[in-house]
């Protein structure tokens, strides 16, 4: 009877995970999909980008569902607690990853007709590869309980603001020099800082991940000058 009790908690852990998984997949996707509904400006799309949304959304509860009856079921402690923590942190915050992508699908909707920068949506474009790459290896970290790589994309959240500042500028010189880029411009303004949130937000999967893995906020860790340059 032990047994079966510890393999049936067990599979309600990895029944989190898994789920965790998905939806980290889902809200990678969706993010990908608006990139690319942008920088192609297309409508149809830009549309069915938004619509999936209302699936992670679908994920999320059932994650806090899970997790909410696990606890009650099982009463754990120590790092099966933090197992379960874990996956409710993680869950909130795909889901705001996925309203952040899903927000520059609906900006996207309301550039049709409108002049379009070519090199203006290449910025953006850069800033969504370094995004999305952090939050892959994000992703494959919590799969992996990586917490060496969890540190690395803690670190590297730098170069994902860095860039936000550089094309803020960018796009506020274009608005100044010709008042008809002010309307795109301003759209593409909010299609980065989507993009910088969504930095922010794998960021926060990165505490999250090195929490599970030491039961100690990321925060507090003290680097050593010659660690930080062995994960650049």
């Amino acid at each position: 009877m032990s047994d079966h009790i510890v393999t049936s908690y067990d599979d309600d852990l990895k029944e989190l995970a898994g789920k965790i998984s998905e939806m980290g997949g889902r809200a990678e996707r969706l993010v990908e999909d608006s990139i690319a509904a942008l920088v192609r400006m297309d409508m149809v799309k830009a549309s069915e980008t938004v619509e999936k949304d209302t699936i992670i959304n679908s994920l999320d509860q059932e994650i806090e569902e899970k997790a909410v009856l696990t606890i009650a079921r099982r009463q754990p402690m120590a790092h099966d607690l933090r197992e379960i923590i874990s996956a409710l942190r993680i869950s909130v915050d795909l889901e705001r990853i996925a309203d952040l992508g899903k927000n520059i699908a609906r900006r996207t909707l309301a550039l049709e007709g409108k002049k379009q920068p070519k090199q203006l949506v290449h910025g953006i474009e850069h800033m969504a590869e370094l995004a999305l790459t952090q939050l892959r290896t994000v992703l494959d970290a919590y799969t992996g309980r990586d917490d060496v790589a969890a540190i690395g994309v803690w670190h590297k959240d730098r170069e994902v603001d860095a860039l936000y500042n550089s094309l803020f500028r960018e796009f506020l010189t274009y608005m100044m020099e010709d008042p008809r880029n002010i309307s795109f411009c301003t759209h593409l303004l909010f299609c980065a800082k989507n993009l910088e949130r969504i930095g922010d937000h794998a960021t926060n999967i990165a505490e999250t991940i090195y929490y599970l893995k030491t039961g100690l906020p990321l925060e507090d860790r003290h680097f050593e000058e010659n660690e930080q340059l062995d994960l650049d």
